[in-house]
């Protein structure tokens, strides 16, 4: 049951508490007027903010979309609805434990598995299959936005660098996840080698032999599954489809906030400063992300590619678009994750109750 698996406190809260902190030190620090940022959101255009809230939601169904045309494909029969929520669910977690980003998807496998059993490898190779599409999407969406601005001469040799590198990195690790999608026998030496070391730390105390055959049997449907992807062209391309337009509809909302400022930026910048700090947070570089990274990478990000403004108000604008941008990404995003957390939580209690008072029924009239 979800509410028996993870449980929501204080502690909860504490990350993207701890992010919001050190922006603000961040902000602090180089001498950023605090007094004046919060007083230049409270002046923003709530009307055009709210269609960023709408903007945001829309994303994350065409994402849920996505996930689900990929599901489908492999006859794991998931509901719209249950999607939107499950990926909603899969973001809360993402949020309360960063594990570069797949935290989410590991509930998501949980999810899925926990009303149709059987059906792991199925689902892991669905979510890789859609990992593989949002990193070539930002790959694509760097160079893109890279030569815009060089185009336009907009973009200083730090930034330059840093897309540059992030390119090179995010290709490769989608190339060895290919690589792995492909070489069935890598997998399984690697499986075989992680049940090995956890066994030898065990020293004899635990006897993994149904777990090894239960893993490499969903290592085998994984493979399989990715096959069968490879000969479907037309469930691929309606997959990416939706993975674009969510795409599109996280950049809108990001351009949106700028708007509800007016202060609009050329797409370019938003491209650039989105993909940037998606590449980020999708390598494993063994640090939570969330805590005041990305405010920091996006405020910093927007002031180098925004240099006909002013230092102060230019400080004073991506400061505060940052906070509005992540008010809608994290805290809005981890309030509506919380609810559809609990709700689930109760509706798996619900029907359990339920099924089990339909048993005594009939254990007492047989």
């Amino acid at each position: 049951m979800a509410s028996k698996k993870f449980q929501v406190t204080w502690k909860t809260v504490l990350l993207p508490a701890l992010g919001l902190l050190v922006f603000f030190l961040y902000l602090y620090i180089f001498g950023v007027d605090i007094p004046t940022i919060i007083a230049t959101a409270q002046r923003i255009d709530l009307s055009i903010y709210f269609l960023a809230i709408a903007a945001l939601i829309f994303e994350t169904f065409f994402f849920a979309l996505s996930w689900r045309s990929l599901l489908n494909f492999l006859s794991v029969k998931l509901s719209v609805t249950k999607s939107f929520l499950y990926v909603w669910f899969g973001i809360f977690m993402d949020i309360v434990i960063p594990a570069e980003s797949i935290s989410g998807e590991i509930s998501r496998v949980y999810l899925v598995t926990r009303e149709q059993n059987g059906t792991s490898g199925k689902v892991v190779a669905s979510l890789v299959a859609h990992r593989l599409m949002g990193m070539s999407i930002n790959i694509v969406s760097l160079l893109t936005g890279m030569v815009v601005l060089l185009i336009g001469k907009q973009l200083n040799g730090i930034v330059l660098n840093l897309m540059l590198f992030l390119v090179v990195a995010t290709t490769i690790f989608l190339i060895l996840l290919v690589l792995l999608c492909v070489k069935e026998e890598w997998t399984l030496k690697i499986i075989n080698t992680l049940i090995r070391f956890i066994e030898r730390i065990g020293r004899g105390k635990w006897q993994l032999t149904k777990v090894r055959a239960e893993v490499i049997k969903a290592a085998r449907i994984f493979h399989s599954s990715m096959k069968e992807y490879g000969r479907a062209p037309k469930t691929l391309l309606t997959s990416l489809f939706f993975s674009v337009i969510s795409w599109l509809l996280s950049l809108t909302v990001t351009y949106i906030v700028f708007l509800s400022l007016g202060y609009p930026v050329h797409w370019s910048i938003i491209i650039v400063t989105r993909s940037i700090v998606v590449a980020v947070k999708s390598i494993p570089i063994g640090v939570p992300f969330e805590a005041g990274l990305p405010e920091i990478t996006m405020s910093t990000l927007f002031m180098a590619l925004l240099p006909e403004i002013p230092f102060d108000i230019r400080a004073t604008i991506c400061g505060t678009a940052t906070i509005l941008i992540r008010i809608l990404t994290v805290w809005l995003r981890f309030f509506i994750g919380f609810v559809i957390h609990e709700w689930l939580g109760i509706k798996t209690i619900t029907t359990a109750s339920a099924n089990g008072e339909m048993l005594v029924s009939e254990t007492k009239k047989a």
